[in-house]
């Protein structure tokens, strides 16, 4: 017995979501700085334009946690679900494929993967797709592990992040 149909093998690699970030700002890097190592002051790399200049990157960076989707994004094209957030058939409702109506979920964690830091005047666009579909055997029964990726690249075409995220349903 399986919860991975021939329809939900297809699916992988589907587009879920596309969005683009407005240009990174210098303020924005900065209170995302701040708010982070608060109590303590940020590394100057964040906040110090004359001390970054003399990086090798020649400007203030972003963390690597910054996140330019955090307020608003200047476009978006997400599958319409037309379900609950917290669905479990979620992802193959939006894909318009047959669900595996499986009723319980959890978080089985993500991964990330850095590559160029977020500069200021930089437009992030994020591609996040359905990668996987693999199962396991559990005390519960069959559980079904789905992985997403989220891919960050910037307007050079350069990786800035990849986030691998797994859900386990059952």
């Amino acid at each position: 017995m399986t919860n991975i149909s021939a329809e939900m093998r297809a699916a992988v690699g589907r587009q879920l979501s596309r969005r683009v970030s407005y240009p990174v700002s210098r303020s924005d890097i900065r209170r995302w700085a701040l708010a982070v190592y608060y109590p303590e002051p940020p590394p100057s790399r964040f906040i110090d334009a004359d001390a970054a200049a003399k990086s090798r990157w020649g400007s203030i960076l972003a963390p690597e946690d910054f996140n330019p989707f955090a307020w608003i994004s200047a476009e978006e094209d997400v599958l319409d679900v037309g379900a609950a957030q917290n669905t479990p058939d979620r992802t193959e409702i939006g894909l318009g494929i047959t669900p595996p109506g499986l009723k319980f979920q959890l978080n089985g964690g993500l991964h990330s993967e850095y590559g160029a830091p977020m500069r200021p005047d930089d437009v992030i666009t994020s591609v996040s797709r359905l990668a996987d579909y693999t199962e396991r055997s559990g005390r519960l029964g069959l559980m079904l592990f789905t992985v997403f990726e989220d891919t960050w690249t910037n307007d050079d075409g350069d990786l800035v992040k990849r986030t691998r995220t797994t859900l386990i349903r059952y």
